[in-house]
């Protein structure tokens, strides 16, 4: 429906509901129970907990740099609903609602971002590879993925998200190329949250829109709204079973925007001002999906209140535990590099006790 006829060298942004939280196109609007629609708000509204508590965590000192995924839920979630939970996720660093729908612990979540790299250790049945802090390295891994479900048989997808500065790097074009001439079962989507750190989409790339970049791979690319949840998984879920169908790979174009910094380490009131920010803070994507579920009877404001109030204390608590216990031992940098030590990895680990013990710790 959506990828057939898509054409991205034409204006056309796929939007099924608006920042009203009306439906706008109810010929494209998903088949979804309350069930899963209660499912995909409430990740949502985890999601925008979570970073609102750990930005405070880390302002107190009790946390290490965090990159907020704030204004960004419904690409995530919408997505991460429209896939097989058996399909594979290749993550950047700002996927938090990807990885809760799809199952991944808080506490996990946590122990990474406290410096602790054991938190990337999921168990198989989440299906999501590490954090890949190279920017765009994870595309390869992706195609990567797709390539060996063929080969071993199976028809599992992958999907891989980047951000818009990440289309700068090769490693992004070298994995659309791959995908394209293999014909493998990928999604690409790209959350274009308009600011690579602190450069502007407009100075990235002289394309119009990211989704023009599939041209030159012979791969579909379309552009959707990434604040709307219900677009979000309408066009994800066609690319996935297209995918899945041996039909090849497509490329997303999720046009949002990041609410808040870069990370935890960034101003961006260097670089933006602030009634840009207030104009896109009326498109928030939990106000109008929220908007929506309350008109159809599927959430109450004392279902909303009960439900923040619960998760807040489940986010303290979680951040609590690990707080006491995620502390990343220091032998493990040289412990986990290598089977077995090098002769210079041996010799830098005893130069660190050596200094260790004369310094009395």
């Amino acid at each position: 429906m959506f990828l057939e006829n898509a054409n991205p060298l034409v204006d056309e942004m796929i939007q099924i509901l608006n920042p009203k939280g009306e439906v706008v196109k109810p010929e494209w609007m998903p088949e979804l129970s309350k069930e899963v629609l209660l499912k995909m708000y409430k990740t949502m509204r985890l999601s925008r907990i979570i970073d609102e508590k750990t930005l405070q965590y880390q302002r107190q000192g009790r946390m290490l740099t965090y990159a907020p995924n704030l204004g960004q839920e419904a690409t995530q979630v919408g997505s991460a609903a429209a896939i097989r939970q058996t399909d594979w996720v290749a993550p950047s660093f700002r996927e938090l609602g990807v990885w809760l729908y799809k199952g991944a612990p808080l506490y996990n979540i946590f122990l990474y971002w406290f410096g602790n790299e054991m938190g990337m250790k999921m168990s198989e049945d989440v299906r999501i590879l590490p954090i890949s802090v190279p920017i765009a390295s994870q595309m390869q891994h992706a195609t990567g993925l797709a390539y060996a479900s063929r080969l071993k048989g199976e028809d599992d997808v992958a999907v891989a998200y980047v951000g818009d500065g990440g289309t700068s790097q090769g490693d992004f074009h070298e994995a659309l190329n791959f995908a394209s001439v293999k014909n493998t079962a990928n999604v690409f989507i790209i959350q274009n949250n308009q600011f690579a750190i602190s450069t502007r989409r407009a100075i990235q790339s002289k394309t119009r829109t990211m989704a023009q970049k599939a041209l030159g791979y012979s791969m579909p690319g379309i552009q959707v709204d990434g604040n709307d949840v219900f677009a979000m998984y309408a066009v994800t879920k066609e690319a996935v079973d297209r995918a899945r169908r041996g039909e090849g790979p497509t490329l997303i174009e999720a046009y949002t925007y990041r609410l808040g910094a870069h990370t935890t380490s960034d101003d961006p009131t260097v670089y933006r001002e602030e009634s840009e920010v207030e104009e896109w803070r009326k498109k928030d994507p939990l106000d109008r999906f929220r908007i929506y579920l309350y008109s159809q009877g599927f959430w109450s404001e004392a279902e909303e209140e009960a439900y923040v109030k619960a998760q807040s204390e489940f986010v303290k608590e979680t951040f609590e535990s690990v707080e006491q216990s995620g502390m990343t031992p220091l032998e493990d940098v040289f412990d986990y590099v290598y089977a077995e030590k090098t002769p210079i990895l041996e010799a830098q680990y005893q130069e660190r006790k050596a200094f260790y013990a004369k310094e009395g710790k």
